[in-house]
């Protein structure tokens, strides 16, 4: 299966050791030497409109590629790098405000 890169930002990438959606694919990375695919990019999602910022972008390697699919690429990488929607230990914006009180 051949695939273009305009192709993989309407894929989305799943992480199969947490089973969590990480988001779609915003860039590539590739190695103009060689001309292979190094890595994808999910860009950050913006926190309250992009007035707080935003969340780190997720680098995944081409070695923690599974399989990349019609509609979906499922990669295996650690829990760190996985920024799930309701995860444990996300805060609410408030939340630190009033805990020294």
């Amino acid at each position: 299966m051949n695939c273009c890169v305009t192709d993989m930002r309407n894929k989305e990438v799943i992480n199969t050791k947490s089973g969590c959606r990480l988001g779609f694919v915003g860039d590539v990375e590739i190695d103009t030497c060689s001309g292979k695919l190094v890595s994808i990019i999910i860009f950050g999602k913006y926190k309250c409109m992009g007035v707080l910022g935003k969340e780190d972008d997720i680098k995944i390697c081409w070695e923690d590629i599974q399989v990349i699919g019609n509609d979906t690429i499922l990669v295996c990488v650690d829990e760190s790098s996985c920024h799930c929607n309701g995860a444990k230990g996300k805060k609410g914006i408030f939340e630190n405000l009033f805990r020294s009180l």
